[in-house]
Formats: C-alpha cells, structure tokens, sequence
C-alpha cells in the first residue's frame, strides 16, 4: 500500500480519539521529563559530593608511616635464633615521619609524563593555646600556589585571601570550626603549642571551610615554610607529597611502582575512598532505575490505549483490510500511531526536562557546609537526553506493536458478519 495513504489514515485514527492521544502523548512528556530532571538533579549531586572529596585529595599520596617492628629482638639472638618465640607484643619502632630524599623524588615525579602536578605537604599536630585551655589541631603546611592549583584551595577559603598566607610571616588560615572555638577573628594572632612544647604566635589571614564540620574544628593551614619554622625543623623537612595524576585511573597502578622506587608509603584515591565511590555508584543505580521505571509505566499506559482503539475501531480495520488493506498494512498503521506518540511526547519531555533542570540549577542553596554551593547541583550531559529520546522511541514502538499485532490478524469477514 501507499506510504501516503498509510500516514493518511494513521492520521486520522490519530485524531479521531485526540483526548486518549493527548493522554498518552501527556504520560510520555511526563515521563521524559522526570527521567531527564531526577538523573541530571541526581547526577549534579554525585559529582557535587564526588568534588567535596576529589578537589582536594590528591590521587597518590607519599608519606612515612610509623609501623610495627617486623622482628623482635629476641629473634636477633644467637641462642634463641632457632626456638619458636610465642611474643605477641610487636612494638612500633623509632622511624622518622619525613620523607627521606624529598627534593629527588619530587624532581622526579615533576618529570613524570604521567604527572600532572605535585604539592608537597607537612602535617603537625599541635594545641590552640586558648587562655588556660589548650585544643587539639592540626597544621598543614602547604605550597600555597601548588595546593591552590592542583586543588583549588582558594574555593575553600571563604574569609580572606589565601595568597597571604605566602606573602605575610607566621601566617596561618583558621578552619572555620577551629576559629569559631577560640572567638578568633582576622587580624588576631593565636599562640599554638607543638607535641614536642615549641611555642609560636601566627597571624590570622583567613578562614577555611571544607563542608565538612568535624575537620574544620580542628584543621588549619599554613605555608611550608611557616610549618618547617613552627616544628624547628629544616628547609627539606616534608612528610607528605601529594600527586595529581593526568588519568585518575592510572592511580593504583602508580602508587604500587612509586612505593618500590622511592621506598615510602603510598596510597592512591581509590583506595582511600573506596566507601565513598560506593555511595555514588549506588545513588547513579537508583536514579537509573526510577527513570527507567517512569518511562516503562507510560510504555504500559500507551499500549493500553492503543488496545482500546483497536477494540473500539474494530469495524474500522474490517473495512481497512476488506477494501485491499494487508495485515502488513494495518500493523504499520497502529506502529506509525503509537512512534507519533512517542516522538511528539519524546521531545516535549525533553525540552520541559531541560527547562525543569534549568530550573532547579538556579534555585539558591545557601548552607553553612558548603560554602562552595549557591545553587543546587546539575549535570547537563548529553547522554541523559540521547538515553532518554531512544528509551521512548522504544517503549512506545512495542507498546504499539504487540496491539498492531492483534489488529493484523483480525478476520473482516467475522467482523462484518458479527455486525
């Protein structure tokens, strides 16, 4: 038959019934457009989370870890070299927590193809002496302009300017938490003690604020050599080098062959946040599964329909089919109904899904922990939309073809005598 007649009367059945059409279009406009807001919404939120902890983690880190002893002294002796001891008890021993051979071995990685930046790190514990209480903190000594490239340290520094921390003295950035403990504002000076009883006043330049509370109570930062000079330790003094990899990937591979180069601890991001990537693979999962479940409930809701416009247009496809029409025919006609359906709601869903999503990115989100967040998270990827166009040009074809099936094999002589 015809194509031109085929879309002719495929037209007509279409508008003959246009309420239960704008129903069925309406379900798939519907079910688009929540499939595209809740993964773009759900997407925005991993990746919100994802950047909370991968900013800001570096995907290998260096450093001397204080282990326990692998041999007890009384394997070392000669009378009892040969029993079997039954010590338990496996102290740790002396280590240092510098890196030995820092600068070497950061020369070498900064010539690592595979490299894309490194910020060398130290870590001292020490107390905020506020008058006669003194609070448990940690220091981190950073490059400022290597720690503010590789991990956008300036997004977290939400009172003042990070780059003072390198141009003024015994200066030191406040976690927001921390500042908050000791009523310490910009400008003051704080007196911090060390483990080891060094005393040392620092000059508030600014506050910091990670999103997360328990760590801004007690972390702060300030320049390497503010940090080297506190601990009275020297220039090469390093605990932790921290390496930021072209390929996130390539990061557990990497951590393995830099601990048996440079003889350290390492310890890539994967491993450290294994817990986390969990969390956000399972999320992704559930978004999936709600969209795809919409878009299956309006694929269900259009083969109902079309199934009653075959029931009710029985004499219809009689005449169809007595007048020269194939069951080939009859098939494409209810198929071609059921994909105008699916494409005109198709693309309404996508562009109320964009809209809703475009939306929802410009509604302020103001907290406290997330000082980095103005808006609620989004992801505009693309293939939210490509899965979804696809997934209802699908769901309606075989919610039109198992109906078209039935009208096919339709008998018109039972039919007409039935009449």
């Amino acid at each position: 038959m015809k194509f031109k007649l085929l879309v002719s009367v495929s037209r007509s059945l279409l508008l003959a019934r246009w309420k239960q059409t704008l129903v069925a279009a309406i379900g798939v406009t519907f079910s688009i457009t929540m499939f595209i807001a809740l993964l773009s919404f759900m997407s925005g939120l991993n990746e919100m989370l994802d950047n909370l902890i991968i900013n800001r983690t570096p995907h290998i880190r260096l450093y001397n870890e204080i282990q326990p002893s692998k041999h007890q002294p009384v394997n070392a002796s000669a009378e009892y070299r040969h029993h079997h001891n039954f010590i338990s008890s496996v102290k740790p021993k002396n280590g240092r927590l510098e890196i030995y051979n820092s600068g070497p071995i950061m020369k070498a990685l900064k010539k690592d193809a595979r490299v894309l930046g490194i910020a060398p790190k130290i870590t001292a514990q020490v107390f905020y002496n506020v008058g006669a209480i003194d609070i448990t903190g940690v220091i981190n000594g950073i490059d400022v302009e290597a720690e503010n490239s590789l991990f956008s340290f300036h997004d977290y520094v939400t009172s003042g300017n990070y780059i003072d921390l390198k141009n003024i003295p015994n200066s030191i950035v406040l976690g927001k938490g921390a500042a908050e403990k000791m009523m310490a504002g910009i400008g003051d000076v704080i007196q911090v003690t060390t483990s080891k009883g060094e005393r040392m006043q620092l000059k508030v330049v600014g506050y910091f604020q990670s999103g997360l509370q328990d760590i801004d109570k007690v972390q702060s930062y300030a320049s390497i050599n503010t940090t080297q000079k506190l601990l009275g330790e020297s220039n090469n003094y390093i605990t932790d080098v921290q390496v930021k990899l072209k390929n996130i990937m390539q990061a557990p591979q990497l951590a393995k062959e830099y601990r048996q180069l440079f003889e350290v601890e390492a310890i890539d991001i994967q491993t450290a946040n294994s817990q986390f990537e969990t969390g956000s693979s399972v999320r992704s999962i559930i978004s999936y599964a709600v969209g795809i479940t919409l878009l299956v409930v309006a694929g269900f809701g259009i083969y109902n329909i079309l199934n009653m416009m075959i029931y009710e247009k029985m004499d219809t496809i009689a005449i169809l089919k007595a007048t020269g029409f194939s069951g080939k025919d009859v098939n494409r006609i209810f198929i071609s109904i059921a994909l105008t359906i699916g494409i005109f709601g198709g693309l309404l869903g996508l562009l109320f899904g964009f809209s809703l999503s475009f939306l929802i990115d410009h509604i302020p989100f103001n907290t406290a922990a997330l000082p980095t967040i103005k808006t609620f998270p989004i992801n505009y990827n693309p293939r939210f939309y490509i899965i979804g166009a696809v997934f209802s040009i699908v769901t309606t074809y075989f919610a039109g073809y198992f109906p078209s099936r039935k009208a096919s094999k339709i008998d018109p002589v039972i039919i007409i005598r039935g009449k």
